[in-house]
């Protein structure tokens, strides 16, 4: 869960830093002589990249923003289609309209992660690219979706705002695609209120996805900015020196938060055993984050009565159902003219997702739980689960 729950005197005083050193230059860019070589988001990229392992790292102002800039890099555009599921965000379906390609949304698995089934059979001679969701801390089947992609000749555009520090197989979620879209938003596992980060081993991609992310700025060492060229038509989605300085803190207390998080997960799941609870289906049990405990009730409407009560006995859910109008695409009634299939019902065309979505509670995992507060957790589960199922 968010970054914001080891927030201390860090953060803040990497704020002051900038300007009680510097005199607040609180831009990314140049005053050269007067922020006397304080370059935070240039130190967070690469920071980031180090601890991925990958060679590139490009931040922007939001993990929207990274989806953008990373299609925009991948040359991905108007003509094109890009496969997404039909369980995530919904900035991801929305940059694929923003540079002009058309989105093909495809069912989930019980993974709740794109199915490589259906990713398979959605594609045509116009797909040119794949974005896999990790979606709520836990990783893609990637070994399908990259062989698919293989076979295919598709970009792979990682979307891993909701699992940053996860891992697939040893393999850091992010570094496996062609590039991969972080985000820093307010309710993410490391946070910089807004903020994103895209990732490539590619230096091609690097270079297109620095310029579209900065008015097309080529880059050149040799010459001041007022004087550099542009190499391609660009826009402005730079981060600001405030959330470089906080970000580079938050990624020094990754490994600590996710560590916490997969310690509460277990706690909570070891006390509720025996309950009649589907869980959701990890494809990685050692590479999740566990920033969700996610099981299925029976049916719709046993689900709508469980967070009900969830609700009664003080307690929240994370994404499903509270917030799945933002996450499911049967609820997005409003991009209907402007994605392509059948004149069927709208409701029925991910009908296998919503069989899962709408049978599905998430139990958001905290890093600061208390032991008391992880076996009052555990209580309430337990009696809720006896009064209903």
């Amino acid at each position: 869960m968010p970054g914001y729950e080891v927030f201390g005197d860090e953060e803040r005083k990497a704020i002051n830093d900038l300007f009680d050193l510097n005199g607040g230059i609180l831009f990314a860019h140049g005053f050269d002589v007067m922020r006397k070589g304080i370059f935070r988001v240039r130190e967070f990229e690469q920071a980031f990249s180090k601890r991925m392992g990958v060679p590139h790292a490009q931040a922007v102002s939001s993990g929207s923003a990274a989806l953008k800039v990373g299609l925009a890099s991948l040359e991905v555009g108007k003509g094109d289609e890009v496969i997404v599921p039909a369980f995530t965000y919904i900035a991801t379906i929305e940059a694929v309209f923003e540079v002009g390609a058309t989105p093909v949304i495809v069912d989930v698995d019980d993974s709740l992660n794109i199915s490589p089934v259906a990713l398979e059979a959605a594609i045509t001679k116009k797909t040119r690219a794949v974005i896999p969701v990790h979606m709520m801390g836990a990783p893609v089947d990637m070994d399908l979706v990259m062989s698919i992609a293989s076979r295919y000749s598709l970009l792979v555009l990682e979307d891993n705002s909701q699992c940053c520090g996860g891992s697939y197989k040893k393999q850091i979620l992010g570094t496996i695609g062609d590039a991969a879209a972080f985000s820093f938003d307010a309710g993410k596992t490391i946070i910089t209120g807004e903020g994103g980060m895209l990732l490539t081993h590619d230096e091609n991609i690097y270079k297109r996805a620095r310029a579209f992310h900065d008015h097309g700025h080529e880059y050149n060492p040799e010459v001041s900015r007022g004087v550099d060229a542009a190499i391609m038509l660009g826009f402005n989605y730079r981060m600001t020196e405030l959330q470089g300085a906080i970000g580079i803190v938050q990624l020094g207390k990754l490994d600590k938060i996710i560590s916490l998080q997969r310690e509460n997960k277990r706690a909570i799941k070891a006390a509720i055993e025996g309950l009649p609870l589907q869980f959701r289906r990890i494809n990685d049990e050692d590479g999740e984050i566990s920033d969700a405990l996610v099981f299925f009730v029976e049916t719709p409407d046993l689900a709508s009565k469980f967070a009900k009560r969830l609700a009664l006995e003080g307690m929240v859910t994370k994404n499903l159902p509270d917030a799945m109008n933002w996450h499911f695409a049967g609820r997005w009634i409003h991009m209907k003219s402007r994605l392509p299939g059948p004149d069927t019902a709208w409701e029925g065309r991910w009908a296998a997702s919503a069989g899962l979505l709408e049978r599905s509670i998430a139990i958001p995992i905290m890093v600061n739980m208390s032991e008391s507060r992880v076996t009052e957790t555990a209580e309430k589960l337990r009696r809720i689960s006896k009064d209903l199922l």
